[in-house]
């Protein structure tokens, strides 16, 4: 799957509100080594920076694309092509922040206690990940992808999104390996402009990748074209034409 960062930060403020939001969870202590996994183009990197003053702070993401955009954000940290899925670095970090990313891995309950064991006794796993897979914008997506010439092209991209666990599902899987369990879900309310092609553009950068991506140019045109307009009937326009989008977010800081 391709990402771009350029579309993706076309939406900076909004997306970068809930790694803040994270990010302010976590217990305050002495961070020395902190790393941003799946950082994307570095503007989460950029509040760990921010926030952890003195400490050595690194990002990895599988998009070359993602990292050449961090790289330029921050010449001073170090960035690293890896999946995490494939990320072998033991550490011990004292924060591992994952904002809007593990919900593209499957096994959370093998997964999160791994990421638990690389941080140093104390540390912080913060962990933030979109729960929308129900909402409209997402339901629609898979709609539109099993209705029409692209059926087949499309089969199996649903299933690239993990279904979410439960808050007591992540509290159960995170208590047995960390003295503290912070989970809570917040919906935000986006306001977008333009009406429907505002939430079209919105999900260009995230959602809908994995759709767009296996299909030819005048497929993707098609596809989006018969997205937005389902998209309209879902969201009305405000009076000012906007849409206000809802998105659901899941939280968890986890210390070891």
């Amino acid at each position: 799957m391709s990402w771009s960062a350029k579309q993706y930060v076309a939406f900076e403020d909004e997306r970068t509100r809930p790694a803040r939001d994270l990010l302010a969870a976590i217990p305050a202590g002495d961070v020395r080594s902190a790393i941003d996994i799946g950082c994307g183009p570095g503007n989460s990197t950029q509040l760990l920076v921010e926030r952890f003053a003195g400490a050595t702070v690194r990002g990895l993401d599988s998009s070359s694309d993602m990292i050449d955009a961090a790289r330029k954000r921050l010449p001073q940290v170090q960035f690293d092509i890896a999946g995490i899925d494939t990320w072998n670095d033991n550490g011990p970090f004292d924060v591992i922040f994952a904002n809007a990313v593990l919900q593209w891995l499957p096994d959370h309950a093998v997964l999160l206690p791994s990421l638990v064991s690389k941080l140093a006794v104390g540390g912080s796993l913060a962990v933030q990940m979109p729960d929308n897979l129900n909402e409209h914008s997402h339901r629609l997506m898979r709609e539109v992808a099993a209705d029409g010439p692209w059926a087949g092209k499309l089969a199996g991209v649903a299933g690239q999104r993990t279904e979410m666990d439960s808050a007591s599902g992540y509290y159960s899987i995170l208590k047995a390996c960390c003295t503290r369990v912070d989970v809570w879900r917040t919906t935000y309310h986006h306001p977008l402009a333009g009406g429907a092609s505002g939430v079209v553009e919105w999900f260009k950068g995230s959602g809908l990748r994995p759709f767009l991506d296996p299909l030819d140019e005048a497929e993707r045109a098609q596809y989006l074209k018969q997205y937005q307009a389902a998209i309209e009937q879902a969201y009305p326009a405000l009076a000012d034409g906007s849409v206000l989008l809802p998105f659901p977010r899941l939280f968890i800081v986890a210390t070891r």
